[in-house]
């Protein structure tokens, strides 16, 4: 029953996920290509639009970061992983691993918590549109929290596949 519930949400949450970042690459692709053609097609000068290019660019890069911790697509290092023959040693690094990684994303979290409270308090904007710097901000402080989730994930699923080769030996 859970397991299901999670299942599902986190099929949701995948969903959501990919939609913003297809949404946020269209418009930086989008955008892009319009400052182009009318700086040097149309010789427009477009004031600011580089800044919503880089605003959505900034939630592209860390939704794509959330969904590749979400996938297990990220990069690591499997050196010393795949030199261990032994499951439950096997099983054993990935706790530690996923561990460690858990512990540095709520760092993550501690970080950009800080920072996006003190744009809030102290509000600043992009000169040319005004965008206050806390909307790319808070695309931090959500890659924080859902890498955070993501890493627990790991954590709980290591530490179960330990208990379950650990029952199978008994």
């Amino acid at each position: 029953m859970i397991r299901e519930f999670f299942s599902g949400l986190d099929r949701g949450v995948g969903w959501l996920l990919e939609a913003a970042a297809f949404v946020a690459s269209l418009l930086v692709v989008g955008l892009m290509l319009f400052l182009v053609l009318a700086r040097y097609v149309f010789g427009w000068s477009m004031v600011g639009l580089l800044e919503l290019i880089m605003l959505f660019g900034m939630w592209l890069y860390m939704l794509g970061g959330t969904i590749a911790c979400r996938r297990n697509e990220h990069l690591k290092v499997d050196f010393i992983e795949l030199k261990i023959t032994d499951q439950r040693f096997q099983l054993i690094h990935k706790a530690l691993i996923s561990l460690i990684s858990f512990l540095i994303c709520l760092f993550f979290v501690v970080l950009a918590y800080r920072m996006l409270s003190w744009g809030l308090r102290r509000p600043q904007s992009t000169p040319g549109m005004g965008i206050p710097l806390w909307l790319p901000q808070a695309s931090i402080m959500l890659a924080a929290i859902g890498c955070s989730c993501y890493s627990l994930r790991d954590v709980i699923g290591s530490l179960a596949g330990i208990k379950r080769l650990g029952q199978k030996e008994l």
